[in-house]
């Protein structure tokens, strides 16, 4: 039984979605019920034709159809589908999202059409990242700082009786000059987990940094002042005990610890 066509209304809504107001393939999915592999479909023959929403908004369904569907703007079935750097650069911010899932959504959404491998894929999206704008690299000696925060989502550790015992949070911390990593498992993110979590860090590494740089945490920053924050008592005590200084990132400005 052939598979029941998408109504132009349906494909007017999926480009006014996508081009007017930026929605992910997923997010167009959940609202429409279209697949993915459609919206792509349409998306590529609606920039084969040379239209942007400014010029498909005015259109009604049978001149749409007919520019949209038109044989010249057919994509060319020799050519490989080129993955959509910029909303793969977009998706990776998001918690959770690896290179791995997006090259799968890539490879699911153009069933039957001609693929990168992930490798390639891989290669064009770093290729693609490295034209883009970046802030000043930042140069590191050796013992200056140690960046550290919770990193990704939360771990289940499973119970001897079965079941799930908790939820682990994964502390991570960062030498700047060498990237030597240390990571351990906490059961919350108090200012307990975040100073053991150091402590065990500097014994790690058998050495004390110059400078702490963590998140913001309010486990640690009493008064998260975008330029002078104040740390809390316990963290205070904690780096004057071990004759260093914390210097945490600005609030909402992850990009300082970069």
């Amino acid at each position: 039984m052939p598979a029941h066509r998408t109504t132009m209304r349906r494909i007017k809504e999926v480009l006014r979605l996508k081009l007017a107001c930026n929605l992910t393939h997923r997010q167009v999915q959940g609202a429409l019920g279209v697949g993915l592999a459609t919206i792509t479909q349409y998306l590529q023959l609606a920039a084969a034709a040379g239209l942007d929403w400014a010029a498909i908004e005015p259109l009604e369904e049978d001149e749409l159809e007919r520019r949209v569907l038109s044989p010249t703007s057919s994509p060319d079935p020799s050519k490989r589908i080129e993955p959509d750097c910029s909303v793969i650069h977009r998706e990776l911010r998001r918690k959770g999202v690896t290179l791995q899932l997006l090259w799968e959504e890539y490879v699911e959404s153009h069933p039957g059409g001609r693929t990168y491998g992930y490798t390639q894929f891989w290669r064009r999206y770093k290729d693609w990242a490295q034209t883009l704008t970046r802030s000043m690299r930042q140069q590191h000696r050796a013992g200056e700082k140690l960046f550290a925060d919770f990193a990704g989502q939360t771990m289940p550790i499973l119970d001897r009786a079965g079941g799930i015992a908790f939820e682990a949070h994964i502390f991570v911390a960062v030498l700047g000059a060498s990237n030597y990593t240390y990571a351990c498992a906490t059961r919350s993110e108090t200012t307990s987990d975040w100073i053991g979590g150091l402590i065990d860090a500097m014994e790690f590494y058998g050495g004390v940094p110059e400078l702490l740089v963590p998140d913001n945490p309010r486990a640690l920053i009493a008064k998260p002042d975008r330029y002078e924050p104040g740390l809390g008592r316990t963290a205070q005590d904690f780096v004057n005990h071990y004759a260093t200084a914390m210097l945490p990132a600005r609030p909402r400005k992850p990009q300082d610890k970069a």
